[in-house]
């Protein structure tokens, strides 16, 4: 039987990492955002869990773009 698989490997999930606290200031000031602001995603989601993401946390997120290339999007944990 093989190991376990991460579910980050599947082809369906965008690529994703937790941002270091002195990027989220950057990328809020960069916006003129607060954190409550930005789009949530829940602690139980399983791309949170398999993070190690807490309630608090901001995840970067990649999407491949057909127009853009790569679209990035943000995602603050409750």
């Amino acid at each position: 039987m093989a190991g376990k698989r991460s579910i980050l490997d599947h082809v369906l999930v965008p690529k994703c990492r937790i941002l270091k606290e002195d990027e989220v200031e950057e990328l809020l000031k960069k916006y003129g955002v607060s954190k409550d602001s930005l789009p949530k995603i829940l602690a139980d989601d399983p791309v949170v869990k398999e993070l190690g993401a807490k309630k608090g946390d901001v995840i970067e997120f990649v999407r491949n773009s057909p127009i853009s290339g790569k679209a990035l999007y943000y995602r603050v944990v409750v």
